[in-house]
């Protein structure tokens, strides 16, 4: 008696466990970088709505390491509930493959996609005196041998390096280039002089380029920035074909349970309509996604074509 007593105790326990609603307990945020860059800030942004909107916290924890590939490989090696999700960008879902022999993950197949949050352009920066007045004389100092042009990113795999690389790319040119340990030590060298030129998120950089500590050539989108309203476009300043942005998106383990997916897109969805986060995302210089470009679908989507489009670019730089 006490044996039937105790199991249907148990079972009792378990259909009240699972009948709870989801979430019933904090949900872990992975952040696959250090705390403070545009990742960490665009998660947190994300976080403190979905906290709001869904009575549970969501706590960001920042695991760093390989590129970003570290954070992301626990999460897509945790248990598919829910409770533990991921902030992705353009290099962990983008140009990891390339750059990673041994990475542990697929992009495109073993996450659960739960939406696009912010984009963030990407913009060509100097240090203030680099003796060039616009994008086209730039454009020259960097093909030209004898100026020994050197390029700064933040380590290779960052989102500083992967839109460099397509840039000299497309110019056919060779930069000396000092890699740093982030953006950080990568951006105070280049306010103090010691490198060149960089090209990296609009994110990191607005400040300094308000400020007047470093000067921008141009952003990679087909629009100006609100944030940068002076600084021209690609297209404008003569570089049509240089066109990229670096992303934030969600994503959970494979396997996540269908109404589990639908409530965190939903709330994604609602979350980008929210005055408050969508003007503190603005602020930072993103581009809010539409509707129907914040969806599981279209995140899919465009993990594909991102790993399609930085395989070849990246591992040409890898032969070289």
């Amino acid at each position: 008696m006490r044996r039937t007593v105790l199991a249907g105790a148990l079972a009792l326990f378990a259909s009240i466990s699972l009948a709870q609603p989801y979430p019933s307990r904090p949900v872990t945020v992975i952040v696959p970088f250090a705390a403070g860059g545009p990742t960490d800030i665009i998660a947190r942004i994300s976080a403190e709505y979905f906290s709001k909107a869904l009575g549970q916290q969501f706590v960001v924890e920042n695991v760093a390491g390989a590129g970003g590939t570290t954070g992301i490989t626990r999460g897509a090696q945790a248990k598919p509930d829910g409770y533990t999700i991921m902030m992705g960008h353009m290099g962990t879902h983008g140009a990891a493959p390339a750059l990673y022999a041994n990475l542990k993950y697929d992009p495109a197949k073993d996450f659960t996609p739960i939406g696009l949050v912010a984009g963030t352009p990407i913009l060509i920066v100097a240090k203030k005196d680099f003796p060039a007045a616009n994008l086209k004389e730039f454009i020259a100092k960097v093909k030209d041998p004898a100026a020994k042009v050197k390029q700064a990113h933040a380590g290779v795999g960052s989102v500083s390096f992967t839109t460099c690389t397509l840039l000299t790319s497309q110019l056919g040119a060779k930069s000396i280039v000092a890699a740093y340990r982030g953006t950080g030590p990568a951006l105070n060298d280049l306010v103090g002089g010691q490198v060149d030129y960089m090209c990296d998120q609009i994110v990191n950089l607005v400040e300094q380029v308000k400020g007047g500590s470093i000067r921008a050539y141009a952003i990679a989108t087909p629009e100006r920035s609100p944030a940068l309203p002076d600084v021209p476009t690609t297209k404008e300043a003569g570089l049509p074909d240089y066109q990229v942005s670096a992303w934030n998106a969600l994503f959970a383990p494979k396997g996540l349970p269908k109404e589990i997916h639908g409530k965190l897109a939903d709330t994604l969805v609602n979350a980008l309509e929210d005055p408050n986060t969508r003007k503190r995302l603005l602020e930072l210089g993103s581009v809010v996604p539409d509707r129907a470009g914040r969806s599981p679908q279209a995140l899919q989507k465009l993990v594909e074509s991102e790993v399609a489009r930085w395989n070849p670019i990246l591992k040409a730089y890898a032969q070289q």
